[in-house]
């Protein structure tokens, strides 16, 4: 038995890595997406503003820009700019064999082509005359470009547009049979178990950018960012809830429901797994809701945030969209009411059942961490490690602080902003911002990183002062770093 919950552990945080990676490549796209999405609401003929002109830029964007960006994004993951740049180039074999967004597609090749060119480069270090290396950098790049662009279009395109025929053919059937909100018993789950990058930009978002082509709106982006589930169990958690969930829910339901970060009501459901039941009836609700109103949102909306979701919806859906959240809210808040008002009082505490979600999802959560640093009184043991194994930072050396995690974009940006506030109102002329790890540039002076990725950023600037730290929401320990800057003991 132990041997086979290892096994299923490990095939869980493979699927884990694999949307993680899916989201690597999306994420720093997502302006292009709201961009496009926007272009779209305003100017198509049922737009805000109808525009024969303007409406030109919809089709390009969607078939080239957005998936070019994607290929280029996941090329650059893989081997820097290099990677990216060959990435791109083998995307147009899938883009251009296609008639519909080849973003899969754009997700194979980009980091195929990254990939191929990194290979290609070991292959040649260290062999090439002085005086030739631009010539066969050029050339290499430009031949396995060549080779990628014509596999692509002559063998992985073909692949991927039957693959997402099948999955296309499918949606439709579900979709024709009134049975979408079916699939809230299958999304709400996998949310909480961190899947649902996999199955939101790997399946509904491609799909849904696919029916928006058509229709101008999708209802798939829809199935998984409904922040009204999460809404309803955070708020029976204030009425109904004890202890430091019920004190910590509030802020919570802030977070979730205009910052759009529904990671941060995980820990609640897992704390009562019972909540599965809310969740699910919320989404279903929801999603049965939006179809009885025939809406949908023109793109992903990112974050899953109420102000997304007004952004990203066309016009004269808005109502159908408000009522599908409201709904859903309510309707997990009364089954989440029930099950909290029934249950017992020896359920586990908020803060181990942020322990249980940040092993399931296989890193620390700076989000939920949050929840239980409002919590309690107890601080967290931070570990602070720097280039030279000082105990204290020189102020004259650090003109440039970076925060950094996978995609630079989430926790890291809220750390930054903590520390940036600390440091202006100290009057320090420091630099504070926010990259992702591969991305640290060469002028950053200090690196703050969770302890579970300063390895990462170490290998990628080795030289470089480092603090690791368990939450990055922990206000008192940019305190000491502001201290040891301004010079106080």
């Amino acid at each position: 038995m132990p041997n086979e919950q290892r096994k299923n552990a490990g095939v869980k945080a493979k699927i884990q890595r694999f949307g993680s990676y899916l989201s690597g490549m999306i994420m720093p796209n997502i302006g292009a997406f709201i961009a496009w999405g926007i272009i779209t609401a305003l100017f198509i003929e049922t737009g805000w503003m109808p525009n024969e002109n303007l409406v030109q830029l919809v089709d390009p964007m969607i078939i080239y820009l957005l998936p070019l960006l994607i290929a280029f994004t996941g090329g650059k993951m893989v081997y820097d700019a290099r990677g990216g740049v060959v990435g791109a180039t083998a995307a147009m074999g899938v883009i251009v064999g296609a008639d519909i967004p080849m973003f899969i597609g754009a997700m194979i090749m980009g980091p195929l082509g990254g990939y191929a060119i990194k290979k290609v480069d070991q292959l040649f270090e260290g062999k090439v005359r002085s005086g030739f290396e631009m010539l066969v950098n050029n050339f290499t790049a430009g031949f396995v470009g060549l080779f990628l662009t014509l596999l692509a279009y002559l063998g992985v395109g073909p692949i991927v547009l039957a693959f997402n025929g099948i999955l296309a053919a499918g949606v439709r059937v579900i979709v024709d049979a009134g049975m979408l909100p079916i699939a809230s018993i299958f999304v709400e789950p996998a949310k909480v178990l961190f899947l649902n990058n996999a199955i939101n930009h790997g399946i509904l978002g491609p799909l849904g950018i696919q029916e928006a082509t058509e229709t101008g709106k999708s209802i798939l982006f829809m199935l998984e960012s409904n922040p009204g589930p999460g809404l309803g169990i955070l708020l029976a958690f204030l009425v109904f809830g004890r202890g430091a969930a019920k004190y910590s829910s509030g802020g919570a339901a802030v977070i979730h429901f205009f910052g759009g970060i529904h990671e941060i009501y995980f820990p609640y459901i897992l704390m009562k797994p019972m909540l599965l039941l809310a969740a699910i009836a919320g989404g279903a609700s929801g999603v049965f809701t939006f179809m009885l109103f025939n809406v949908g949102l023109v793109a992903v909306p990112s974050p899953g945030s109420i102000i997304a979701y007004m952004l990203m919806t066309p016009r004269g859906d808005h109502l159908g969209v408000l009522l599908g959240v409201i709904v859903a809210t309510g309707v997990s808040f009364a089954v989440a009411s029930l099950i909290l008002k029934s249950s017992k009082d020896d359920e586990d505490g908020l803060e181990e059942a942020t322990s249980k979600m940040e092993d399931m999802k296989g890193k620390k959560s700076s989000v939920s961490g949050a929840l239980t640093a409002e919590s309690t009184s107890e601080t967290t043991e931070e570990v602070t490690t720097t280039a030279d194994q000082a105990g204290k930072l020189d102020p004259s050396k650090i003109n440039k602080i970076i925060f950094a995690c996978d995609a630079g974009m989430g926790s890291s940006a809220m750390g930054a902003s903590i520390l940036r506030n600390k440091v202006n109102k100290a009057g320090l002329s420091i630099e504070v911002t926010n990259k992702a790890i591969n991305q640290i540039p060469d002028d950053a002076d200090l690196i703050i990183t969770h302890k579970d990725l300063t390895d990462r950023a170490k290998q990628k600037q080795p030289n470089k002062t480092h603090i690791s730290v368990e939450n990055f929401m922990n206000g008192a320990k940019y305190d000491e770093i502001v201290n040891e800057l301004k010079g106080d003991e």
